[in-house]
């Protein structure tokens, strides 16, 4: 089979197309037939190396992935050869075929296509659980998502809408601005404009908001906490730096800040996570939004486009 293979770490230079043996699931685990693998830039970390997981050399990279089940390992019955699944802890998707413990793939319901498949597990998981689990949101509170055009963004934003807060989304162009709005939020704001302060306090009611989701900690952390209201809380789900922050902001308002990592999901918490979203899946009211495709060969071109500002919905390689 095709896969993307990488023997050294680095930059997206090192991510070659290679045929391998076919892989044979082992106990527990199923065979996926990969009809899309998403991209997201935890992929480029790892295959920066600088990624506090390291896999073992050489490996094939990506989580994401949506397919059909190929074959069953001994011991998995729940499954069976041809169901239509997704995962967000594929043994390496960049590739045709992908090995997944039968714990970590869920049903993709029909009206879902493959590639909007692929670009569920780790953006949706990642939004449900920092507003629903981190950071504890409420119906008819104000949330804030910053960087809501990308593939967590828009997650966030549907998941939000649905559950009754109000939405403010972020984004950096018209055509992501338009985007956020028919994805659910009630106010799309240019996160590039001088007076965004002011805009945010006119359609938050001035009294600040209760959750950020935070894409981009290091560059908006000490500003969005500026912008809390009382006992609001920041949920930081991607930083590329340090940044400083004024704790003072935190104490007036009784505020907070905290940090998640989908892998350290504890599992009860993950069955919960997937039990939602097969609940919207399946009845419509989560879309996922694919922005763009690349074929396999195509890898290291794609892993440039999803670090890029702009993103419009999720990245996915078609193998």
């Amino acid at each position: 089979m095709r896969a993307i293979r990488v023997h050294q770490f680095g930059g997206p230079e090192v991510l070659k197309l290679e045929s391998v043996p076919e892989p044979k699931p082992g106990p527990g685990e199923v065979l996926l037939r990969v009809h899309a693998a998403g991209l997201n830039p935890v992929d480029t970390y790892i295959r920066g190396g600088g990624y506090a997981i390291k896999p073992a050399l050489p490996y094939t990279p990506g989580l994401d992935a949506a397919g059909v089940i190929e074959a069953l390992g001994a011991g998995v019955s729940n499954w069976r050869v041809g169901d239509r699944v997704y995962t967000a802890a594929a043994a390496g998707s960049y590739a045709e075929l992908a090995l997944c413990k039968a714990s970590d793939v869920y049903r993709l319901p029909e009206r879902v296509s493959y590639e909007q498949g692929a670009a569920v597990g780790i953006a949706y998981m990642t939004a449900y659980r920092a507003l629903f689990q981190r950071a504890a949101a409420q119906p008819s509170e104000i949330v804030l998502v910053h960087g809501a055009s990308g593939g967590v963004g828009i997650a966030t934003v549907q998941l939000a809408r649905a559950a009754g807060l109000t939405v403010i989304g972020t984004a950096g162009s018209a055509e992501g601005l338009a985007l956020v709005k028919a994805e659910g939020a009630h106010h799309a704001l240019d996160h590039r404009a001088a007076n965004f302060g002011d805009q945010l306090a006119a359609v938050a009611g001035n009294r600040g908001v209760d959750v950020i989701v935070e894409m981009l900690a290091n560059v908006n952390l000490g500003k969005d906490l500026a912008w809390l209201a009382p006992r609001g809380r920041v949920v930081v789900v991607g930083s590329r730096g340090p940044v400083e922050i004024n704790p003072r902001d935190l104490m007036s308002r009784d505020a907070s800040i905290a940090g998640m990592i989908l892998f350290g999901t504890p599992p009860a918490d993950m069955a919960k996570i997937a039990a939602a979203l097969d609940a919207g899946l399946e009845n419509g009211t989560l879309r996922p939004v694919v922005g763009e495709r690349f074929p396999l060969p195509e890898a290291a071109k794609a892993q440039e486009r999803v670090m890029a500002p702009g993103a419009h919905g999720k990245i996915v390689l078609v193998p």
